[in-house]
């Protein structure tokens, strides 16, 4: 063989070689950056910290240009936390909650196995969330738990090479296992804490995270100088219905009361049951008369909501609502001490709405 033949193929060996390294190199910081966001979701101490961590940072880490997600909430519980966790009307863009597991089904079918290729609109595109470009290749992977589907986390790539259907899954195996692990704890987590946090009878918020909301939101307006409303409502002669038709009729009026109230609200707004058959609500950015107007829809609502006895009898329900509204704070003064003056003209409007007539909304400034 002659020199220059050897030299030649030298060459081209050594070509080979700095093209296995480099790639070996390539490989480690792409192992060294998933270990790091392992470490980061496995640490996540909340839905929507884990949320965040999967749709706004795994995209940049790893030079992917669309990670959505989409997630089974069969029962609102999923919308529920994080409409409680987002605030001024934040929303996650990226995030698809599902009725039920059967789109996901239909996706992967018996194999559940992560599924990489070319992007195919009519089964991909309701889970990319019409994005400014579709992407040209995609990777799908399943999240379960215990045998069921829970979700479906989705990378999409500009390049049409990026997921290829030839290439293995391990890495993405692992990281679906330990999504849908993190997303379990979570959601435990938050159960938990919803547990303490709400009102068993009629699922809207209790006592004592109405007590903690509203320090938040009195900061809040203090420091943004933001309006914020309370109403003070109270299910008018409840005492009657109960003692009439018996405390089922009671517990099923107080439960359609409080979701007759929530269908009424924005996100960002918080319903809590103060005791008995006493709500209060908080309207943080809303002036005095866009208040006036949501409490009237919330009176008129409840006056229109059909309802009845186990006997079948009819019931008429109605509602009287106080309304004030956050006054100038004196510097230094508690959010607690703030929070019981206003709350307190909001049931000093209460009590006069109560004295005219029931069944009507009454103002009164804090």
């Amino acid at each position: 063989m002659h020199d220059s033949q050897l030299e030649a193929e030298n060459l081209n060996l050594r070509r080979q070689l700095d093209a296995l390294l480099r790639e070996a190199r390539a490989n480690e910081e792409k192992m060294r950056r998933f270990d790091e966001l392992e470490h980061r979701l496995i640490g996540a101490r909340s839905v929507l910290e884990l949320l965040r961590l999967l749709l706004s940072d795994y995209g940049p880490a790893f030079g992917i240009e669309s990670v959505t997600l989409a997630l089974v909430d069969a029962d609102g519980e999923t919308a529920r936390i994080l409409d409680s966790e987002l605030r001024d009307g934040a929303v996650l863009n990226d995030l698809v909650l599902l009725p039920s597991a059967a789109p996901l089904e239909a996706l992967y079918g018996r194999a559940r196995k992560p599924w990489l290729g070319l992007f195919e609109a009519p089964s991909h595109a309701r889970f990319f969330n019409a994005p400014p470009r579709p992407p040209r290749s995609v990777a799908l992977l399943p999240l379960s738990r215990h045998g069921e589907l829970i979700g479906s986390l989705h990378f999409g790539s500009c390049d049409a090479e990026r997921y290829d259907p030839a290439a293995g899954t391990n890495l993405l195996e692992r990281l679906a296992s330990i999504v849908a692990v993190c997303l379990e704890s979570v959601l435990n987590q938050e159960r938990v804490k919803l547990a303490g946090l709400t009102d068993l009878l009629t699922g809207v918020h209790n006592r004592r995270y109405l007590e903690h909301r509203c320090g938040v939101e009195i900061a809040q307006a203090r420091r943004y100088k933001h309006a914020l409303a309370c109403l003070f409502l109270d299910i008018d002669k409840f005492k009657q219905i109960n003692d009439a038709h018996g405390h089922p009729a009671g517990d099923a009026v107080l439960r359609a009361v409080g979701h007759s109230i929530q269908s009424q609200l924005r996100a960002g707004d918080t319903i809590a049951r103060y005791g008995g058959e006493e709500f209060v609500v908080l309207l943080p950015q809303t002036a005095a008369q866009h208040a006036r107007e949501i409490a009237e829809r919330i009176r008129a609502s409840i006056a229109a909501m059909p309802c009845a006895a186990d006997s079948g009898q009819s019931l008429e329900v109605t509602i009287s609502i106080g309304l004030a509204m956050l006054g100038a704070v004196p510097a230094g003064q508690e959010p607690a001490a703030v929070a019981a003056e206003l709350m307190a003209a909001a049931d000093r409007a209460l009590y006069r709405a109560k004295a005219g007539g029931r069944n009507r909304v009454e103002f009164e400034d804090a």
